[in-house]
């Protein structure tokens, strides 16, 4: 009878042990919850940075746009004239048209596609912001011993947050942002 007391007492021991451990584990870690994209919309620059880079985008569109209403005109002529032109004009005709959808195609590649002009001016413009905040948040997270940071606003969804863990107002803080 003892000895089944000595094991349960060993079973109480150890869950109490384990208890602790996780309980130490889990004391051990900070963590912050920050909001980048409220941090970003507070700052002056980069509320500047992202009016040009719309108002560049929407030039470039307009610029688009305009060549594409040219071609689809250039398309409805050929359409009410092909009938009366001769093979080799057709042919020169569609030679042209081709060429001038791949000259808008190209320029819509080239302002917005993956690594275009768009993408160039956003890593000229923004990167830099982006770049002071996140050396701000490494501050915040150094000097206050955080394990780590979440970001809420995009990306990684964050089902609850505490907002006394929000410190984004801190993180603007070190950016001397009021």
């Amino acid at each position: 009878m003892s000895e089944s007391k000595n094991i349960k007492m060993h079973k109480k021991l150890f869950i109490l042990a384990l208890f602790l451990v996780f309980t130490a584990i889990s004391n051990a870690q900070r963590y912050a919850v920050i909001d980048s994209k409220y941090i970003l919309e507070k700052l002056a620059d980069y509320k500047t940075s992202q009016t040009k880079l719309d108002q560049v985008s929407n030039q470039w569109q307009l610029e688009i746009e305009k060549k594409q209403t040219e071609l689809d005109k250039m398309y409805k002529d050929y359409d009410a004239e092909q009938v009366m032109l001769s093979n080799e004009l057709r042919k020169k005709r569609e030679d042209e048209l081709f060429n001038r959808e791949k000259e808008v195609r190209d320029l819509q590649k080239k302002r917005f596609g993956f690594e275009g002009d768009l993408f160039k001016l956003r890593q000229e413009l923004i990167k830099p912001i982006q770049d002071r905040v996140y050396v701000a948040i490494q501050k915040l997270a150094i000097e206050r011993s955080y394990d780590f940071i979440l970001d809420k606003s995009e990306g990684i969804t964050v089902i609850f947050a505490d907002p006394k863990l929000d410190k984004s107002d801190e993180v603007l803080k070190f950016l001397n942002v009021k």
